[in-house]
């Protein structure tokens, strides 16, 4: 077998591959012998069709399994031979099979570029002093005591107020002119909530329960519908029931019934701790992307952009699958897909370059995860999936969502690894904002 290897790039590669007559008439010769094997032609007993009756009815179909064959295991034994990390799938140029003549082929393929990851331990980065305040304990105490507030019906007042919980029916036009998505019954509105458009939020403060109105709304130019884009909407309107949220008393008893504790004192205690270890959370993930980011800055090349596609296509898919990529009927504003794909496409590079140099780092420290430490993760996750719980059995019973697995605990614990050696120096800055979430402003 001959080969040859051109780079035509960092991450792209060009094998062509010349296979001796030999190893061309051995193929076929298998090949025939197991179609013999498996066939049965009338006439002759099972087994012992000649050769040529079987080129005759096969011949075209088992060329081409031959040619495949002969591509796919030459190929796979030069990928292996060179050490080729390949992230593509080859594309091939064959020429002409010929039984008893050479076979030649060429095939392009994206890999895995070499790396080299120079000090990279004792990287320096910023841990910002940052410490829950009383205002940050108070607001999460507030934010509790919002997650336990009923709706009650509104008494002795039947006009619309900002804040208010409604719930309209609403039928939209444009010239007289229906349009899709326009009709609503029973559709749940906060006023003033950013759950619609703007400008139909303000449109409904001051209408009265029960009574038909008519209002007009106008569509901003860049709205996302383009048959709303820039027009003036009629819409007719009822509202048919309007609410007010009603917020439990802040004492001992809502402490008890809804923080765990005896009283709303150590209710603050828990919250504080608790939002301490998010904050705590925070910060360490804030240092592992500035890690990542000093690694980035060393001079690293464009990984392979199949690499970088694939996981955009990731990225979007959960995106899309979460719900947020959908539009909603009503009066809303959907979100504009184009954004969101510009946003994720940046995030997928900076994620595929942090992958190639954490995986080359834990290559370099023999980092590793162990079998019973995946199949500990798979328990885990397992138990805290609910009712999803047989799906996620299933998934990972899959060795390739394993692989998966596997993958992303080794870059955990490298980071990890990475970010006990590194030079951690705390800097002044403003206070941030923590809410129950882990979130921060």
């Amino acid at each position: 077998m001959k080969i040859d290897i051109d780079e035509i790039s960092p991450v792209q590669r060009k094998v062509r591959v010349e296979l001796p007559a030999e190893t061309v008439a051995s193929e076929f010769s298998r090949a025939y012998e197991d179609l013999r094997r498996r066939v049965r032609i009338k006439g002759f007993r099972a087994g012992k069709a000649p050769r040529g009756v079987l080129q005759g009815i096969y011949g075209d179909e088992l060329k081409g399994r031959v040619q495949s064959q002969l591509v796919e295991e030459s190929l796979g034994e030069v990928i292996k031979e060179r050490g080729l990390k390949i992230v593509s799938r080859p594309e091939i140029e064959a020429n002409d099979l010929v039984e008893g003549s050479p076979f030649s082929f060429s095939a392009v393929f994206e890999i895995k570029p070499p790396i080299e990851v120079k000090d990279y331990l004792g990287i320096e980065v910023e841990k910002v002093k940052l410490f829950v305040t009383d205002d940050q304990v108070d607001e999460a105490l507030r934010r509790l005591q919002e997650s336990h507030a009923r709706l009650e019906p509104v008494e002795n007042r039947t006009i619309v107020q900002p804040g208010d919980f409604i719930t309209l029916d609403f039928e939209g036009s444009i010239a007289g002119k229906p349009f899709q998505g326009g009709k609503g019954e029973n559709y749940f509105l906060q006023v003033g909530g950013g759950q619609a458009l703007p400008q139909f939020e303000e449109a409904v403060i001051g209408l009265t329960q029960g009574v038909p109105t008519k209002i007009q709304v106008a569509y901003p130019e860049n709205y996302s519908n383009n048959e709303l884009a820039g027009k003036t909407v009629d819409f007719s309107v009822v509202v048919r029931e309007i609410k007010q949220k009603v917020l439990p008393e802040l004492d001992d008893d809502f402490a008890k019934d809804h923080g765990e504790c005896g009283s709303l004192v150590e209710l603050k205690t828990a919250i504080r701790k608790r939002l301490e270890n998010e904050l705590e959370h925070i910060q360490q993930e804030e240092l592992k992307e500035q890690l990542i980011g000093r690694l980035i800055e060393t001079g690293y090349s464009a990984p392979p952009p199949t690499m970088v596609e694939r996981q955009n296509r990731y990225l979007m898919e959960h995106y899309q699958n979460r719900g947020l990529g959908q539009s909603v009927s009503g009066p809303q504003t959907p979100p504009s897909l184009e954004e969101t794909r510009k946003t994720l496409e940046g995030r997928a590079l900076r994620q595929v370059q942090a992958t190639l140099l954490v995986e080359k780092i834990s290559q370099l420290e023999n980092i590793e995860v162990s079998d019973k430490e995946v199949q500990e993760r798979v328990d885990n996750l397992i138990r805290t999936a609910g009712e999803r719980a047989k799906t996620v059995r299933e998934a990972y019973s899959r060795p390739d969502t394993r692989d998966d697995l596997r993958a992303q605990m080794v870059f955990d614990r490298t980071l990890g690894f990475l970010l006990e050696r590194a030079l951690i120096k705390e800097v002044d800055s403003r206070a941030t904002k923590v809410d129950e979430q882990g979130k921060k402003d």
